[in-house]
């Protein structure tokens, strides 16, 4: 965070590199990304849990997620209905695998399932643009090896991940309409025989992208959908990653339910691949039991009379609460803390506004640090993630300077009350938005043009400490070179005068004579 004054590399006793993807979030391998629901996790908990992909995978290798209450619930439905699967089609790891998709297919169909129809949202955000067509084709020729085991596999619908289905926090229920409207009631703007034809046809639109095709249903030869969502069929959204999966799970599971016109609202056994919200209990019912993650160090120190202020905009709000607080919603004691949400942009891409809400973000913290109210203020600004993902680097360079603008305000801030500042991220993703080969260099597309990258990174995130209130004797271990983000909650515990648990991830942090 250079910009506005500041440097936070300026002391290297009190800057340092963090750890934030693979295993150091509990992510099956280093190749796996990490993400802001995995990253709050491990910043919260302080300890490292088995996380969202690692789960299925284990309950897929030792084929618990056949025995569990949540498959035996849809598999009511296999008989007489038909299985619909519904996710994102994509190897990227962050918030579905395509590898976990074909296991589920096979070892539902070994399970008794008997018609099955896929509803694929496209990628193109932490994958490449435009490999949605290799991925069709795997999975069409997956489907079609089901169809010589005589299951009647297709897929039904599809569209890009940011235009169908896969909004969140509430943003924009539109997005959420117009899966609904393809998965459900089988109608949608455009109609294909098969969805390679359809992907291909949509991607010759030269403004086309995977992250928005529009949605698209298969039809038979007599132009009716093959596979809306009736009555009596089972249904699972099959993304590990909770935050794009949340509000399809309302309209799915919730009779009451008024933020669009469903028209029909089939009476069907709905399952996550998760449950998506804890606190929510929603979905009621899924195939892979979520990390039991307790003692949290916002619980810990709420308890022991640290006053807490959290704060974010819209789509990064639930991560500074929900996912901090170990997937729990709401307040340890509401006497306790304040947790505000700043609305984001709606309706547009983040790139436009790409600002977004920093500047309020850092003035809600200005006037919560002011206040003397709080001895914990904790933000996050999402402006190098969101605007990153859209491949816009001018704009992302706009959205960089307005994150350190607003990190300066909290931090004159805090020189004000004389505290003390962490600053750090919970992944990577600005700081590169060029696709590499192995050796480091950009790769270039067939035209010659370097390849863009809108997805998270493998890289280390910088944490630095500092502010008045810091003892100058403190400063970062040397003893710690691979420590990750769950590293920083027995960190923070120590500044504000506490001993984490003795199962935490190790302090950062040690005092020197000075």
């Amino acid at each position: 965070m250079i910009g506005y004054g500041l440097d936070l590399r300026g002391a290297p006793e009190r800057w340092r590199l963090l750890k934030a993807h693979g295993t150091a979030v509990g992510l099956p391998t280093d190749d796996d990304m990490g993400n802001s629901e995995v990253g709050h996790n491990a910043l919260g908990a302080g300890r490292i849990y088995a996380q969202g992909a690692k789960l299925v995978d284990l309950a897929l290798a030792s084929g618990k997620i056949y025995e569990g209450e949540g498959f035996k619930y849809i598999q009511e439905c296999f008989d007489q209905g038909t299985l619909h699967l519904i996710g994102l089609l994509s190897d990227g790891g962050v918030h579905s695998r395509l590898d976990q998709l074909q296991l589920l297919l096979k070892g539902a169909s070994e399970h008794g399932a008997k018609r099955i129809r896929v509803h694929i949202l496209t990628d193109g955000r932490d994958v490449l643009d435009g490999t949605s067509v290799g991925f069709v084709e795997m999975l069409e020729n997956d489907l079609s090896k089901l169809w010589e085991e005589g299951i009647d596999a297709q897929i039904a619908s599809g569209g890009g991940r940011m235009y169908v289905t896969m909004d969140r926090y509430e943003n924009d229920w539109e997005v959420v309409k117009r899966g609904w409207d393809a998965q459900v009631l089988g109608e949608a703007p455009y109609k294909f025989r098969s969805a390679l034809e359809a992907v291909k046809k949509l991607r010759e639109d030269p403004k086309a992208n995977d992250q928005y095709l529009p949605p698209f249903v298969i039809v038979d030869e007599s132009g009716k959908a093959v596979g809306p969502i009736v009555d009596g069929d089972a249904v699972v959204t099959f993304n590990f990653r909770a935050d794009r999966m949340v509000m399809i799970a309302k309209a799915l599971e919730y009779e009451n339910f008024d933020k669009f016109d469903r028209v029909q609202f089939p009476k069907i056994h709905y399952a996550g691949m998760l449950q998506y919200d804890g606190e929510l209990k929603l979905p009621s019912h899924y195939l892979v039991s979520p990390p039991e993650i307790e003692r949290t160090s916002g619980e810990y120190l709420v308890h022991n009379g640290i006053r807490t202020f959290a704060c974010s905009e819209t789509v990064k709000f639930g991560h500074v609460t929900f996912f901090w607080n170990g997937n729990r919603s709401g307040y340890f004691d509401p006497n306790m803390e304040e947790y505000v949400e700043i609305p984001s942009d709606t309706g547009i891409s983040f790139n436009v506004q790409p600002k977004m809400k920093a500047l309020e973000i850092a003035e809600k913290a200005t006037d919560a640090i002011l206040s003397h109210k709080f001895h914990q203020v904790r933000v996050n600004l999402p402006n190098g993630d969101m605007v990153g993902h859209t491949g816009d680097i001018e704009a992302t360079i706009v959205g960089c300077k307005a994150a350190d603008e607003a990190v300066k305000m909290i931090l004159d801030a805090v020189e004000q009350v004389g505290g003390i500042y962490v600053v750090t991220a919970d992944h990577g993703n600005a700081e590169d938005m060029i696709k590499r080969n192995k050796s480091g260099q950009p790769q270039l597309d067939k035209n010659g043009n370097i390849q863009i990258l809108t997805s998270h990174t493998l890289q280390p995130v910088p944490i630095a400490i500092g502010g008045p209130g810091l003892a100058p004797g403190v400063r970062f271990r040397q003893d710690l070179p691979t420590a990750g983000l769950a590293n920083v909650a027995a960190t923070v515990m120590n500044l504000h005068g506490f001993e984490a648990p003795s199962d935490y991830e190790s302090t950062l942090v040690e005092v020197v004579d000075s």
